[in-house]
């Protein structure tokens, strides 16, 4: 490619990879039409010029990319919730809630993969609170240190409020999230429980699998009741919870077992490898028996 606006003959290479964009007719064209910015450098390569007029749609709702928020008034904002030099190069939520209220209806769930500093979060709340929408959100983290001062902390506040680097009180949008930590794996490649998996382990995951509801922290004490949940109990008996050292460690339900299970006065959840009650008792107790590690849901 020559460039035609000098008097000496300067030649560029295409990209090595990507080659040129247009052939030479079209760029023949954009060059007579000065619609090409030529680099003041020769290891430089032309580009093409955009007019505002280019840029506009009236399907994404973006009238230019000029309107679009950038990183400085991603970083202005982020360092207002957080402080300075938080998070490099966070993404601006003025623009994320922009695609969201677009690609979105008000039910929607949104994933974020690589949420970073949490904008996704952010945005989703803020088109919430625009258009009384219900949409959810997962984000991702794995960076530990990153997920729990950064991004879970960046949408606590911008939901429940805060006070920003001027001193001045932000109200929150509303709304909420639930921070969840991926631990080891709990079952092998064939579905068995892995026999490193401790009770502590199996038992949180039983219980929010069967409610819906985490574990609250240091719940879980030494005893098969692991907790009560809209006025269901739920038990776990494994790993020879009770003391057991037979075979089945105390694992499986009878008559002589039941009496020495923690009381509980309602519906009764228990996962037990087997159980050699009838089902008149089962009724007679209340008790619904979900065979481990069968009957345990892998979510």
């Amino acid at each position: 490619m020559t460039n035609p606006q000098t008097t000496v003959e300067e030649k560029y290479k295409p990209h090595p990879s990507r080659g040129w964009i247009y052939g030479r007719d079209r760029m023949e064209e954009l060059i007579n039409d000065n619609r090409i910015l030529w680099p003041k450098k020769m290891d430089g390569r032309p580009r093409l010029k955009r007019y505002v007029t280019d840029m506009q749609s009236s399907t994404t709702g973006l009238s230019t990319v000029l309107d679009a928020p950038g990183n400085v008034e991603a970083t202005k904002e982020l360092s207002d919730l957080m402080g300075p030099k938080t998070f490099a190069f966070p993404k601006p939520s003025r623009l994320i809630a922009l695609l969201i209220a677009q690609a979105t209806s008000a039910d929607d769930l949104i994933l974020d993969s690589f949420s970073g500093s949490g904008t996704t979060g952010h945005a989703t709340l803020s088109v919430n609170q625009a258009d009384e929408g219900h949409r959810h959100f997962i984000l991702v983290e794995m960076e530990t240190k990153i997920a729990r001062e950064i991004t879970a902390e960046r949408v606590r506040r911008v939901a429940e409020g805060y006070t920003n680097a001027k001193g001045e009180k932000v109200e929150g949008l509303g709304g909420g999230f639930r921070y969840c930590e991926i631990g080891d794996p709990l079952f092998d490649e064939v579905g068995k429980i892995r026999e490193t998996v401790s009770f502590t382990d199996l038992a949180t995951h039983v219980f929010f699998t069967e409610t819906g509801e985490p574990l609250p922290r240091g719940q879980v004490a030494k005893s098969p009741f692991i907790g009560e949940c809209r006025g269901v109990g739920i038990y776990l008996l494994y790993n020879g919870i009770l003391g057991d050292k037979t075979a089945n460690g105390g694992n499986v339900l009878t008559r002589s077992l039941l009496a020495q299970l923690p009381k509980f006065d309602g519906q009764k959840v228990i996962y037990c490898a087997g159980c050699l009650l009838g089902r008149d008792r089962l009724q007679v107790e209340r008790i619904i028996v979900r065979q481990t590690p069968y009957e345990i849901k892998i979510s």
